[in-house]
C-alpha cells in the first residue's frame, strides 16, 4: 500500500532530515523499504547501530511493525519486524524566518553540541516529564526549537503539552 507523510509543522522536518543523515540509516531505510526486516537481521548486516536507527525510525513513526511467527514446531519465540510506513512525503508547510532557523539549526545541530543539550533535557524532564513551555522556559529557548529538539531524540517525546521519556511499544 502507497502511503504519503504529510509534514505540516515545521518541526516535523527535523526527524525528516536527521531519518537518513547517516549513510549507515539511509542504507537501513533502504534495506526495510524492500520487505520486513527483524531488528537481528538488520543487526547482522549493518552493525549495532543498525536497530538504533530502526528504533529512531520507530519513534518518528516512518515504519510499521508486526510480530514474526517462528517455523512450525520451533522452540523460538516471535520476533518484531519491521517495515517503512511511508513510500513518500508531501511537505506543505508556512513559518517564519526565526522558526525556520530554529528547525535547520536543530536538524544541522553537531552531534556533540546536541548530546549535551539532549542531557539537559532528560535532567529537566526527570522520570515524570515536565510541561514543555517550563522547559523551553528554564533552557532560554523558543518552542520551536524545543520541538525541534525533541523531534531530532529516540530518548523523549511530546506527550500533550509534556516532554515525556518516549517508551518502546
Amino acid at each position: 500500500m502507497n502511503r504519503i507523510k504529510v509534514v505540516n509543522d515545521p518541526s516535523e522536518l527535523v526527524s525528516t532530515f536527521r531519518a537518513v543523515d547517516t549513510d549507515m540509516k539511509r542504507e537501513v531505510f533502504k534495506e526495510i523499504s524492500t520487505g520486513w526486516k527483524t531488528a537481528q537481521e538488520i543487526e547482522d548486516k549493518f552493525g549495532s547501530e543498525g536497530p538504533l536507527a530502526l528504533r529512531m525510525f520507530n519513534k518518528m513513526k516512518l515504519v510499521e511493525t508486526r510480530w514474526q511467527q517462528p517455523p512450525e514446531g520451533s522452540q523460538l519465540k516471535p520476533v518484531k519486524a519491521y517495515h517503512t510506513y511511508y513510500s513518500a512525503f508531501h511537505i506543505n508547510t508556512s513559518c517564519s524566518v526565526f522558526e525556520i532557523s530554529d528547525v535547520i539549526s536543530a536538524a544541522g545541530m553537531p552531534d556533540k553540541d546536541y548530546k549535551k543539550l539532549e542531557a539537559k533535557i532528560l535532567k529537566i524532564i526527570g522520570t515524570e516529564g515536565k510541561f514543555a513551555g517550563d522547559v523551553a522556559d528554564e533552557l532560554k529557548i523558543s518552542q520551536t526549537m524545543l520541538k525541534s529538539l525533541v523531534k531530532r531524540s529516540a530518548k523523549f517525546d511530546y506527550r500533550g503539552h509534556r516532554i515525556e521519556i518516549h517508551e518502546e511499544e
